[in-house]
């Protein structure tokens, strides 16, 4: 065996510190976007808040990248002190350590309390400017668009007040417009989180908080609930698309109608069951489902994903959730209560192999 006082004990013990370092580092690295989608924005690392898409997570990154170099300067120098202080004082055989004592010394004790509240005064100055600029309200010149963002166990709920009109998980913006967000929650604390457009922002159940966000060029930009809130927190995302101005008064035109009912085959029967399985929960617009305890359907088949935007919207994944929803996405319907207005997840609702595929059909038609 080896011991901390033989050749090989050394050896051993820069080999696990190796080991430990590179745990570290890999640990940091960033994979493949697993949602595989092509129209993500960023490239392989679509939630890379260093990569800034607009002039909020900018102001951002900068202040990162001021307290980040201010940091590094820090410790460089303490390291090299502490590197100095340990190789200079150090024992050797022979001869007795000398270390010049400062017990009192008023200059040195004057300096290391006026420089560390010199570099916090630097730090702070500019972080607070920043927490300002991106929770402030715009001013009407700003033209800036208003979402209402509600924080659901496990969803995003996005209202437009401006148009009058729901939907989950998606949220369209127009570039070069900021965008002022009104968030909140309906059970517990969650965190709205968009890396490459803004900063976290919490909802808070019974509070109203807000942040801007804004995109300079057009795509899809990734987030998710950055506030542990319960069993499906890692399952609770949203997708932000950012758009042409054109482009994003065609898509508020198309939510602005009313669902389209089919009228005959297996999209009607999937209507009908819905209306007895589904309708205590969700709401479809210009019908009789009205109920807002879970994400509003009028659309459904436009948007990209479902289950907290986990899903790519497929009819597999689709077939998958209507037949056993908790075992694509972690829930505990069981603690449902609709009197109270709380829904903890989707429950198993016993389908049919037919009606699956009947209420599949009818989400198709749902554009």
């Amino acid at each position: 065996m080896f011991d901390g006082t033989t050749k090989g004990g050394a050896r051993l013990r820069r080999a696990v510190l190796l080991v430990v370092i590179a745990a570290f580092a890999l640990a940091a690295c960033a994979g493949d976007d697993p949602t595989n989608l092509g129209r993500v924005v960023g490239g392989d690392v679509p939630q890379n808040s260093l990569n800034p898409a607009g002039p909020i997570a900018e102001k951002v990154d900068s202040l990162f990248w001021l307290v980040f170099w201010i940091a590094t300067v820090i410790f460089v120098l303490v390291s090299v002190v502490l590197l100095f202080g340990v190789l200079r004082f150090r024992e050797r055989k022979g001869k007795e350590r000398q270390v010049r004592q400062l017990h009192g010394n008023t200059k040195l004790e004057i300096a290391w309390t006026i420089v560390p509240a010199v570099i916090l005064a630097v730090v702070t100055v500019p972080t607070l400017s920043v927490l300002f600029d991106i929770r402030t309200a715009p001013t009407p010149e700003d033209n800036a668009l208003e979402i209402e963002v509600i924080g659901h166990q496990w969803w995003w709920e996005f209202r437009y007040p401006e148009y009058g009109f729901t939907t989950a998980n998606e949220m369209h913006i127009p570039i070069d417009r900021p965008v002022y967000l009104t968030l909140t929650s309906v059970d517990v604390i969650h965190s709205f989180w968009v890396p490459r457009l803004a900063g976290k922002r919490d909802a808070v159940p019974g509070r109203e908080t807000h942040i801007l966000l804004e995109a300079d060029e057009t795509g899809t930009y990734l987030g998710q609930c950055a506030e542990f809130c319960g069993l499906a927190h890692a399952d609770m995302r949203q997708r932000v698309f950012a758009q042409t101005p054109g482009e994003f008064e065609a898509w508020v035109q198309a939510q602005l109608q009313p669902a389209t009912l089919p009228t005959e085959g297996a999209a009607l029967a999937g209507w009908e069951t819905f209306q007895v399985q589904c309708s205590s929960c969700h709401a479809i617009a210009g019908t009789s489902a009205n109920a807002q305890l879970a994400p509003n359907l009028t659309h459904f088949a436009s948007r990209t994903a479902f289950a907290g935007a986990t899903l790519d919207n497929t009819q597999d994944h689709l077939r998958q959730w209507l037949r056993d929803p908790s075992s694509l996405k972690p829930m505990t319907p069981e603690r449902n209560d609709l009197a109270a207005g709380r829904v903890l997840g989707m429950p198993d609702l016993g389908l049919t192999e037919p009606q699956i595929e009947e209420l599949i059909a009818f989400l198709e038609t749902l554009e």
